[in-house]
């Protein structure tokens, strides 16, 4: 079938203000009051034609553009990918990006939407060098990445104690992936960022065990890792030339013998000691044996995304990722980038006084909030600080709210969303630019 765009409305017989019309063989998406922008409506009209159960399309006419074309593919979009979208001919940097922003999307949203049983953290942390390997390759030169994925007992044995912990349980291994990308090829360069990811492959709760509903889709505890992965990559494919380092913390949280418990105190390298009062609360726990690595790295700038609290979605829903930060010129920073790339992100508190309602009577800290009423998570950020030494600044948590939908909206299919790839990337390229 093909697709038109036309800035004149349809007939009043397609319906009051109607978005689509046919015409034999061909849909028409009308846009409204001639707004040449209007992206969410282009989405919008995909996901009414996927509904219909058209599957091929072409996309026809000068009225398409880079934002059209993208706006569409995400809309169009399905896990299943049983579909086929033909692109007008566009200008060659335009096509380049569309191109990169369809691989590196449909990277995030292949490993969100990939059952638990086939993406081991082991796998993760493989498929995620594989892909910003291949990135660097084509963008840059394959000499650009190093990494190394330690694994197993090595973790405990190496310090990782975060991640041994939360992994032990599983027969599948936890790991972390340390990987470089550094364009300059000096050992000495300095590090632009490091990026933090909850690689959390299943997480069943633990002994805090999730209702079967809750657990249904926490194949997509990893969201954070890939979106990061994903969003590298983009940064890579826009002409990204300062080095940055990922860590993608990966385990599966599950009941057995070997796993943790409530009681358990875990100490870390940097010497914290942290309470477990809830194994359903794991992801800050391998997030923070991440974010110790990134912080001895003394880069300009540390992000950590992950898909973490309950208690952000509860407060912005599916539809943004929520920012908590105590660095207002970084927040900043992030909310121009988000706006350039018309993502949806919306800041939650994170202050001092979170640091102290994470209090334990046997440990420095608890891993959940330990007042009668508290911010879950303001609470998870505070407890993410406690390993990044100078947390108040250049230091930007993303709780990953948007990542993955569980029923469809008007916009977006049942699924990962690939929401944030485009706008990390932006913040990383701008910082790169200063």
């Amino acid at each position: 079938m093909e697709i038109i765009l036309s800035f004149r409305p349809a007939s009043d017989s397609w319906g009051k203000s109607a978005i689509l019309s046919f015409h034999g063989d061909e849909a028409v998406i009308h846009l409204k009051n001639n707004e040449k922008n209007d992206r969410t409506l282009v989405q919008r009209a995909a996901r009414k034609l996927r509904g219909q159960g058209i599957k091929e399309v072409e996309l026809v006419g000068e009225e398409w553009n880079l934002d059209f074309c993208w706006a569409f593919y995400q809309g169009f979009y399905t896990a299943k990918q049983d579909y086929a979208i033909e692109f007008p001919h566009l200008d060659h940097d335009l096509q380049d990006e569309l191109l990169a922003r369809i691989e590196c999307s449909d990277f995030v949203r292949e490993v969100i939407n990939e059952p638990a049983q086939t993406l081991t953290p082991m796998k993760l942390a493989e498929r995620a060098a594989t892909f910003i390997t291949a990135k660097a390759e084509h963008y840059s030169e394959k000499s650009a990445v190093s990494f190394q994925i330690i694994s197993g007992k090595a973790l405990e044995a190496q310090g990782y104690q975060g991640i041994w912990t939360v992994g032990k349980g599983s027969a599948n291994v936890p790991a972390i992936l340390q990987l470089d990308f550094n364009p300059t090829q000096d050992p000495n360069a300095p590090v632009l960022a490091c990026l933090v990811g909850k690689g959390i492959t299943f997480d069943s709760g633990g002994y805090s065990i999730k209702p079967s509903d809750g657990m249904s889709t926490m194949r997509t505890d990893m969201g954070g890792a890939a979106l990061l992965t994903g969003a590298l990559g983009l940064a890579i494919a826009r002409g990204l030339t300062q080095r940055v380092k990922l860590y993608l913390c990966c385990a599966e949280n599950l009941v057995s013998s070997n796993a943790f418990k409530l009681g358990d105190i875990i100490t870390y390298r940097n010497g914290v000691t942290a309470e477990i009062l809830n194994t359903d609360a794991e992801g800050r726990l391998v997030l923070a044996d991440g974010l110790i690595e990134a912080d001895n790295q003394h880069p300009e700038l540390i992000i950590d995304c992950a898909t973490l609290t309950g208690a952000a979605k509860v407060a912005v829903g599916n539809d943004y990722h929520s920012v908590l930060t105590m660095d207002d010129e970084l927040a900043a920073a992030l909310f121009h980038s988000a706006q350039a790339e018309n993502e949806p992100f919306w800041r939650l508190p994170f202050e001092e006084f979170h640091r102290s309602q994470i209090s334990s009577s046997f440990a420095d800290i608890a891993n959940i909030g330990t007042v009668p009423v508290g911010a879950g998570a303001s609470t998870a950020t505070a407890f993410l600080s406690y390993f990044v030494k100078n947390y108040q600044q250049s230091w930007l948590h993303i709780d990953c709210s948007a990542t993955y939908r569980k029923s469809a909206s008007d916009l977006w299919a049942v699924g990962a969303t690939g929401i944030g790839v485009q706008t990390l990337a932006n913040l990383l390229l701008s910082k790169s630019e200063k």
